[in-house]
């Protein structure tokens, strides 16, 4: 099926590498104009040359997403790179980076607005240099890379989960803003997704605790019967891809205002 997004311009924020990179690589096969972000210039400079020797186009926008400095300065780069954006998928964020113990009686406040900030108010900060450009040409798509954290809270992510809902909520709230523009806005919550950090980081060291040394895949059986999930297997990062993809393209304009789980089912939820 032909997506139509051929030379739709699109920023993927935190697309340095895991799902914003993969997003950022599906896209640019799809022949959309893709401006890679992050805030290692190395590291995102390699996704796009990546994406070029593909045969695809790129171009790399740096900064920090949570201040409003930064976060201008890969508007006014992400803006410049092709005339403008049409598609803006808000893919950066993560937990606290200066919690020292990640639970809901040892993080400080400070650890939750830091969270918050790199999440939330990151896409809040790009959604409004980005969308009313949308808004006026009468198209355009905003997606919001949420969690199912942000759905089925767990005991071990009292910053993170909350950040994560909070994007949902936004997320409907501006469909609702955006009314008869032609810019529709939507999110994706993926689960346990294999990236690399999840395989070599939480899968290796949950496998090293339990005394299974490097058993990798023992770890990820453990996670997929253990965590409540319905399909066979934990998602990829192409399968988050093809799910932006597919809420991106012009052939998805009745979708907004959605949460779309991709969560391989572990989110016992009707909605």
């Amino acid at each position: 099926m032909d997506l139509d997004l051929v030379n739709r311009r699109v920023l993927v924020t935190g697309s340095s590498s895991g799902i914003g990179a993969g997003v950022a690589q599906e896209f640019a096969a799809e022949g959309a104009l893709v401006v890679v972000h992050g805030r290692n210039a190395e590291r995102a400079n390699a996704v796009a040359e990546g994406i070029r020797a593909a045969g695809g186009q790129a171009a790399v926008a740096v900064g920090d997403l949570s201040n409003n400095e930064g976060a201008a300065a890969v508007a006014k780069a992400a803006l410049a790179a092709f005339g403008g954006i049409d598609i803006l998928i808000n893919n950066a964020g993560g937990g606290s980076e200066i919690a020292e113990d990640v639970s809901f009686f040892k993080m400080t406040p400070e650890d939750l607005v830091y969270t918050y900030q790199a999440n939330t108010v990151a896409a809040f900060r790009l959604i409004q240099a980005l969308v009313p450009e949308m808004r006026e040409r009468g198209w355009g798509r905003v997606i919001n890379i949420a969690s199912a954290a942000g759905i089925t809270p767990t005991s071990a992510q009292p910053d993170y989960g909350p950040a994560k809902a909070a994007m949902i909520n936004l997320s409907l709230g501006l469909s609702k803003s955006l009314k008869m523009t032609g810019v529709t806005v939507n999110c994706v919550s993926p689960g346990l997704t294999m990236t690399d950090r999840i395989t070599s980081g939480m899968l290796t060291t949950f496998a090293q605790k339990r005394g299974w040394g490097d058993d990798v895949q023992r770890a990820k059986d453990y996670f997929v019967k253990g965590t409540g999930q319905t399909a066979s297997r934990p998602a990829e990062v192409a399968d988050i891809a093809y799910a932006c993809v597919m809420l991106a393209s012009p052939r998805a304009d009745i979708i907004n205002g959605t949460n779309f789980h991709v969560d391989a089912g572990i989110s016992p939820a009707i909605n």
